[in-house]
């Protein structure tokens, strides 16, 4: 499980995250535009009724939350904000980057499993969750793209063991920290960079992020603050343009040209992407001497 980015556990990521997008008007999902109406008027006290009824047959906590805000992250990626402030107990499950939850819409059976973007600190200071999604045709995320500020989801608290970044701490005695990231699996990475791992402290801490393009790079307008905050970020394209100078290729590949492991055994690294990408970097870090156990991922 090393982020990021689908709705119901995808097979081909090895992580629980969501990572979609599909075109950003409702009137280009009719089942969308299907659920706010329903929505419209009584939303609330309606889907409080159909939570009560699923609860009798499900274990699962699920709590109604309205969205915040969607919109356009890149090609394909959407900024999803769910507003949590009117749910104490929600946006106080999640405490570690890394973790995710589930959600699913009115009608729609099948929930999508979310890996949350934002630190655990804007739960808490400006009580939302902010996700990053990919819709993807015919799915949960396709429907949840298409839906506006107000319309209600449901949300089961955060769960997870996220990445527990005591594993290499302090930060005098991990000095190189290796992240790698692909698509929507840069989403829980975010949460981390922006949660501090004391990065300006270490030597040596490089993002290596993997996407098809520029177009589909999400968060590249944090990329300045990132570096600010002591992480190196090196974009990686599989299908660059022409005008294109930096890293190309697979991010594994991209970090088996560089390598640069300078003491293994003081080096860390942080996985969320498509699952042979973290099988090949572990691969790399384990066989150059990383120990396995320094090697984060959240699942």
């Amino acid at each position: 499980m090393s982020v990021t980015t689908t709705l119901s556990p995808p097979n081909t990521l090895a992580f629980p995250h969501l990572s979609s997008h599909a075109p950003h008007r409702t009137s280009s999902f009719p089942m969308a535009t299907i659920i706010r109406r329903h929505l419209n008027p009584i939303r609330r006290r309606s889907l409080a009724i159909a939570a009560a009824v699923r609860q009798q047959q499900d274990t699962t906590l699920w709590l109604p939350a309205p969205l915040a805000n969607v919109k356009p992250a890149a090609e394909s990626l959407f900024h999803i904000t769910v507003d949590v402030s009117d749910s104490p107990d929600l946006a106080s499950s999640y405490t570690l980057a890394g973790q995710y939850l589930q959600l699913r819409l009115p009608d729609v059976e099948k929930p999508s499993f979310l890996a949350i973007a934002s630190p655990p600190s804007m739960a808490s200071t400006n009580g939302v969750f902010e996700f990053l999604v990919k819709s993807i045709a015919g799915s949960t995320a396709e429907l949840l793209c298409g839906l506006g500020k107000g319309d209600v989801v449901e949300l089961t608290p955060a769960m997870g063991k996220g990445f527990n970044t005591d594993q290499i701490s302090p930060p005098e005695d991990y000095q190189s920290v290796l992240i790698f990231a692909t698509g929507s699996g840069i989403s829980p990475i975010r949460s981390l960079i922006e949660s501090g791992f004391s990065a300006d402290k270490r030597s040596d801490v490089r993002l290596y992020y993997g996407a098809r393009n520029l177009q589909r790079m999400a968060y590249q307008d944090r990329f300045k603050a990132w570096e600010s905050s002591g992480v190196t970020v090196v974009p990686v394209l599989s299908q660059p343009g022409d005008s294109w100078t930096g890293e190309t290729g697979y991010v594994q590949a991209a970090f088996a040209k560089a390598k640069q492991i300078y003491a293994p055994e003081s080096t860390g690294a942080v996985l969320c992407g498509q699952r042979p990408m973290a099988e090949e970097v572990t691969s790399i870090l384990v066989g150059n001497g990383v120990p396995s156990e320094k090697i984060l991922k959240n699942f």
